[in-house]
């Protein structure tokens, strides 16, 4: 009986560790390898697209050239995902009259016409385990 006692209160404890999930981007549509690329994963609407000040923001950056990312151990949980090809490695993306002047691209890759796609149009669900998803990037000039 001691060991039933044990196992009941073993499986609440079991149940509420924290499931993660790990991602894999397949990145597409990349006009060179030059630079690096840099992602950004938020779960906040109000810290999409630049989730600078999102401090629960999960961020990767990767050679160009890799043309994949990869986020370990993230939570599981609704997500949406920016990139952008900082074909000069300068840490931001450069714009000209507001107008990106490289590459950009975000989770299910939505057609961009005026601003940035709204959160809900991008997020996707990560469950825990493996997931892989496309972004296909996308250049104004």
């Amino acid at each position: 009986m001691k060991g039933f006692a044990a196992l009941l209160i073993a499986v609440p404890l079991i149940s509420a560790a924290p499931s993660t999930a790990d991602v894999e981007v397949d990145l597409s549509a990349l006009r060179s390898t030059r630079g690096a690329i840099q992602a950004c994963m938020t779960r906040s609407p109000a810290h999409f697209p630049n989730c600078k000040t999102d401090p629960a923001a999960v961020r990767r950056t990767a050679p160009a050239s890799a043309r994949q990312l990869r986020f370990n151990n993230v939570p599981a949980g609704r997500y949406a995902l920016s990139v952008f090809h900082d074909e000069n490695a300068n840490q931001k993306l450069d714009t000209l009259i507001g107008i990106p002047r490289e590459g950009f691209g975000f989770s299910r890759n939505p057609v961009i016409r005026f601003g940035p796609p709204r959160f809900d149009k991008v997020s996707i669900e990560l469950p825990p385990g493996f997931t892989r998803t496309n972004v296909r990037m996308q250049y104004l000039l």
